[in-house]
């Protein structure tokens, strides 16, 4: 038995997706139906792509010729972000218990969490700075020093590893090396405000007084 001729109109007559016709020859498709995801977007609608965050050397170089302490605050709060990442999820947590318990003044235990971050990560600048804060809390001076110069190893940059050693220096009397260190936090953060005054203060113990 033969099957009866389509009826005008009928949609099986549409050779693509059953129960639908195709469109008719030189009528194209309704763009809102289906839209290619790999076409190129409307620019009347698109939104313009976001710039790429500065890099860690352009921040350095903003925060070094900033006009003003608003502009040198802000590009030094990103700094210390951005360094303060360590790159391993794990690391970041033991920072973050080893902050807690700094504020519980518990210092031992910040030793031992902030041991196991560097041991995580030994490359991490900052796991290094914040060693050797926890030690310096814990009056061992000279872990501290090394940490500090492990850090400055790692990031020679980081204006406030040199700060910190400056003043590490300066409880133990050695004002040389105290205003050493804090005059190269100053180069990389020139309008940083807890060096002035110490700076001020040494410099004519060190360098001697104008006659």
């Amino acid at each position: 038995m033969f099957a009866a001729p389509f009826e005008r109109g009928d949609p099986r007559q549409g050779l693509g997706q059953p129960g639908r016709a195709s469109p008719a020859p030189g009528i194209s498709p309704d763009p809102k139906v289906s839209r290619d995801p790999k076409a190129s977007p409307d620019p009347k609608t698109a939104r313009p792509e976001r710039p790429p965050p500065p890099s860690l050397d352009e921040l350095f170089a903003r925060l070094q010729s900033a006009s003003d302490d608003a502009e040198a605050q802000g590009a030094a709060k990103v700094i210390e972000r951005r360094l303060a990442r360590s790159g391993s999820a794990t690391a970041d947590l033991l920072n973050e218990r080893a902050l807690q318990a700094m504020s519980g003044r518990d210092f031992a235990l910040a030793a031992e969490l902030m041991d196991r971050a560097t041991v995580l990560e030994p490359g991490w600048s900052e796991g290094w700075n914040r060693r050797a804060l926890v030690f310096w809390q814990l009056s061992d001076k000279e872990t501290a020093i090394a940490d500090l110069k492990r850090a400055l190893v790692l990031e020679p940059r980081h204006f406030e590893a040199w700060a910190a050693l400056g003043r590490i220096y300066l409880s133990l009397d050695d004002k040389p090396r105290a205003l050493e260190a804090f005059r190269r936090a100053q180069a990389i953060y020139p309008r940083m405000q807890s060096l002035r005054g110490a700076i001020e203060k040494l410099t004519p113990d060190v360098d001697g007084r104008d006659l």
